[in-house]
């Protein structure tokens, strides 16, 4: 299985590969342009990613623009399955959480800083991980 990072800070960007390398091929990507463009790239390798952990707060593209353009994206080219995507953030607002969910049909949040307990119930939840 593949995973994808995308994440802007170094540390965070470590944390979640680590915790991920023991069930998938992880890339990481540092804003939600570059995640964009992986995913376009995994596609067309037809390597597609079966999980996306993105940051909301992103420069260059933020997190949900990122998720926007990929579910677009996945539309226009009828791209199946569709990549679970997960959105992490550090940010205690549930007004941006559930614009995730509305506007780019985000799978999953998890708040920051990751914990690999709550990692892995996700990943569960998602059907990646069996008890």
């Amino acid at each position: 299985m593949r995973a994808l990072v995308a994440e802007d800070e170094f540390l965070g960007r470590k944390v979640l590969s680590t915790f991920l390398s023991t069930l998938f091929e992880v890339d990481v990507a540092v804003n939600g342009k570059e995640a964009v463009d992986a995913f376009l790239l995994a596609h067309e390798e037809a390597k597609p990613y079966d999980v996306i952990f993105m940051d909301i707060m992103m420069p260059e593209m933020d997190g949900i623009q990122a998720l926007t353009t990929i579910r677009g994206l996945e539309a226009e080219r009828k791209l199946t399955p569709r990549a679970k995507v997960v959105m992490t953030t550090a940010l205690d607002d549930p007004k941006t959480v559930i614009r995730s969910f509305h506007e780019g049909e985000a799978s999953a949040y998890i708040v920051k800083p990751v914990r690999k307990d709550k990692l892995f119930e996700e990943l569960q939840k998602l059907g990646f991980v069996t008890q």
